[in-house]
């Protein structure tokens, strides 16, 4: 009994500082009342000062407004040409296969409009002009709300995308219009009745994060735009990027020597290293990676509060408005073990406590198994840029089959220009869906490690797991003897190493051993195949979200969408995305004219640049740098998949790319 009270009172304790009224979604400011008159209190609607519907109603056209006019501005000059280069042609949001730019900017928009339709999935009326929809037309609505919103929020990336000071200027406005909006809005009215009392605030807080960032980042780019003299020079200079890979590809190597065995704590390091995506010289992520990253990140906290806010409220109201007339059903039904036989009949005071623990229990074991999908799920995010990385690196210089499993052609093709544009997509629903399922893993096992093994430790009831493993000790024992025996035999008995190779010895000994261990080894397998399982399922909802891992074997791997997608959006990337391509590019379009060549510094370029230049300038550096500089660039350019097709349709000649003719066949 004294094991009991003090299990009560250190119980008690425990759950009562662990919860918080806060979490109350009908908490009621008025004096406590009786347990039965315990009526809950509704939070009743806000209504904002700016409406939703009149804030769209006055931004969406002003949106419209914004594009046409910077359509004209920017498309003036070309209105003789086709629709799409003219002017009835719309702006484009951002280019995806150019690394340089706003990245930040970008992924702003893009977690505005994600959480803006994370928002309207729950919400009862989806578009804002219309209010109070039925039942059967509110899906209808909810689908055209997913195409409203891209066009909403449009004006934020066209803004940019036009490389205009009006551009700018219009998207400062634009960025603190929206801000304005949304917080005043949250001001207004910080609770609402839907889900949890704070649910609203909440999930609003990423879209007012990034409409805070725009509204910093427009004012930035229009201050840059006046104190850059010539606006086009320095867009053109932008494209330092591709010149600095190309001198990091070029740069001469030294090889540090490192020893060979490394210690358990540097490989320690290194392993937790690889979860830390850390900036590497010469190489940036492309921008889908970085929406994709941006993108999932925010679901996963949207996902996150989703869940919290929707089982943690409902559980702490059952837990606080217990009775002892449930408790007395608990306890007759044997989910709650009896405590008052040396007590008044009917005294349930300890049994309500044990039931609150109980309760309380859960609610620590949910949180606990959410923070742990939480962080699992961001750690193989940030391990799937390191991979990212390794794979676009790998396929720029041409290592086709250390990416893939077998050889393949990097170059567009209808699938894989489909998968390309759902990439981001995807990553953002398979962190999604991979949240969900760690959560529902981890909170089993933490429900049922804290039901089977703590609790009864500590209150000495419910002993069944211990009971079970207690009556079947001989059992545990016959499996563990069984294969410590085979492993000493092995090592003893059925192998000799007269030279440097081990060998077989005592064969008939070894087949008599393994003939009567045979049933013994089958239950060794069911416990093997049980772990399997385990360990395929844990594995499988860990890496769930990381779509560089194919969740199938090799051969079948075709069958999984997101490694496929992946495998297709590296193609993509790399045939149309490729560096040294664009370098060179770069480096022919910059090429000084005659009358510019004598004031043309050597230090204002890289080893490719100088391989241009005339004999003069290549006298003043050394013949070894020289060729060092033109078959690394040679090599480079050779294993371009973007200059593979061209290569081949061009060099028709097989003598021309340093192949021998074959002779004629008879």
């Amino acid at each position: 009994m004294a094991n009991n009270s003090s299990l009560s009172v250190r119980g008690s304790l425990a759950y009562d500082d662990f919860a918080s009224p806060d979490w109350y979604m009908y908490e009621s400011t008025e004096p406590e009342m009786p347990q039965d008159d315990m009526v809950p209190s509704v939070i009743p609607a806000c209504d904002p000062t700016i409406a939703y519907g009149l804030y769209h109603a006055c931004m969406a056209p002003v949106s419209l407004a914004v594009l046409i006019v910077l359509s004209l501005l920017v498309k003036r000059k070309s209105l003789h040409r086709s629709c799409w280069n003219g002017a009835p042609g719309l702006l484009s949001p951002v280019d995806f296969l150019e690394v340089e730019g706003h990245p930040g900017l970008v992924a702003a928009v893009f977690g505005i409009l994600f959480s803006s339709v994370c928002v309207l999935v729950l919400d009862t009326d989806p578009l804002p002009f219309v209010a109070s929809s039925s039942p059967r037309t509110r899906e209808y609505w909810k689908i055209l709300a997913l195409l409203y919103y891209p066009a909403f929020y449009y004006p934020l990336l066209a803004c940019a995308t036009s490389r205009h000071r009006a551009g700018y200027f219009v998207g400062c406005l634009l960025s603190w219009g929206h801000c304005v909006v949304q917080i005043w809005q949250k001001v207004d009215c910080p609770q609402s009745p839907k889900i949890y009392r704070h649910y609203s605030l909440l999930s609003y807080g990423p879209i007012i994060l990034c409409l805070i960032i725009l509204s910093f980042w427009y004012p930035v780019l229009l201050v840059r735009s006046f104190t850059q003299e010539n606006l086009a020079a320095r867009e053109v200079a932008g494209s330092s990027y591709y010149k600095k890979y190309l001198k990091a590809i070029l740069a001469k190597r030294t090889c540090s020597r490192s020893s060979r065995q490394a210690s358990l704590l540097s490989r320690a390091q290194m392993y937790l290293r690889s979860y830390i995506y850390t900036p590497q010289e010469g190489f940036q992520v492309p921008l889908k990676l970085v929406l994709s990253v941006t993108t999932a990140v925010i679901a996963v906290y949207q996902v996150a509060l989703l869940l919290l806010v929707g089982f943690l409220p409902p559980v702490q109201i059952v837990r606080a408005g217990m009775t002892k007339e449930i408790t007395v059903l608990l306890v007759q039904f044997g989910v709650v073990p009896s405590k008052s036989q040396g007590g008044a009949p009917g005294d349930m005071t300890q049994e309500l406590d044990t039931v609150r623990h109980y309760l309380w229990s859960l609610e620590v074991c949910y949180v606990c198994s959410l923070v742990l999908s939480c962080l699992l799920t961001f750690s193989m995010l940030m391990r799937s840029l390191g991979t990212h990385r390794a794979n676009l690196r790998a396929l720029y210089r041409g290592a086709v089959l250390d990416v893939f499993c077998r050889a393949r052609t990097l170059g567009p093709s209808q699938q894989a220009l489909v998968c390309w544009m759902s990439f981001a997509s995807f990553q953002t629903a398979f962190a999604c869906l991979g949240l969900l399922i760690q959560q529902v893993i981890f909170f089993v096992c933490a429900v049922g490690f804290s039901f089977l093994v703590v609790i009864p430790l500590q209150s000495g009831a419910h002993m069944h797991l211990f009971k079970i493993l207690e009556n079947m000790w001989p059992f545990w024992l016959m499996l563990v003897l069984a294969v410590l025996v085979q492993n000493l035999l092995a090592h003893f008995c059925f192998l000799e190493q007269p030279y440097l190779q081990k060998e077989l010895t005592n064969r008939r000994a070894l087949c008599i051993v393994t003939y009567l261990l045979f049933p013994i080894n089958v239950l060794v397998g069911v416990l093997a195949g049980i772990w399997r399982m385990v360990i395929s399922a844990l594995y499988n909802a860990v890496h769930f979200c990381q779509l560089d891992v194919s969740l199938l074997t090799r051969g079948v791997e075709a069958f999984d969408p997101g490694y496929r997608t992946y495998c297709h959006y590296l193609k993509i990337e790399a045939s149309q995305s490729h560096p040294v391509m664009k370098a060179f590019c770069v480096l022919l379009l910059q090429l000084p004219g005659p009358e510019r060549q004598a004031g043309l510094k050597p230090t204002d370029v890289e080893e490719g640049i100088q391989l241009m230049q005339p004999a003069k300038g290549l006298l003043k550096t050394s013949k070894s740098k020289q060729m060092r500089a033109r078959w690394g660039l040679a090599y480079t350019l050779l294993h371009n998949p973007s200059l593979l097709a061209c290569r081949k349709a061009a060099l028709s000649d097989p003598t021309a790319n340093g192949t021998q003719p074959r002779p004629a066949k008879p």
